[in-house]
């Protein structure tokens, strides 16, 4: 979460929900850079992603609750979030399908208990 999206949080003025799945990970290296001045990458590999697509490279600068940055070292264990805006996401037709039926049997337990 950015800094601007943190203080929108706080000022209550937040953005619409996001969905979002978030997945365990794992460092697997670090990368030092070929140019000297270029930030190191972690190599992170995702799990229950598909075996060609699982390890993703990303600079390995973070920063801590107090704001010092901070790298992360091979072996640890990491949560990968994605997170996408409602205009960027549709239904799952499962999601849609489970929604469907849970509407058609609402009314119908309603009024069994209206006959009682």
């Amino acid at each position: 979460m950015s800094e601007k999206q943190k203080e929108a949080k706080k000022e209550g003025e937040g953005t619409p929900e996001k969905a979002a799945v978030t997945l365990p990970g794992t460092v697997e290296k670090i990368i030092p850079p070929i140019i000297p001045n270029d930030p190191e990458k972690a190599q992170i590999a995702v799990e229950g992603a598909e075996e060609l697509y699982r390890e993703i490279r990303v600079e390995n600068t973070l920063r801590d609750e107090a704001g010092n940055p901070v790298k992360l070292k091979p072996g640890a264990e990491v949560a990968v979030t994605i997170e996408a805006h409602p205009d960027a996401t549709t239904p799952h037709e499962k999601a849609m399908k489970n929604k469907a039926e849970q509407e058609t049997k609402a009314p119908k337990s309603k009024k069994a208990k209206q006959g009682d």
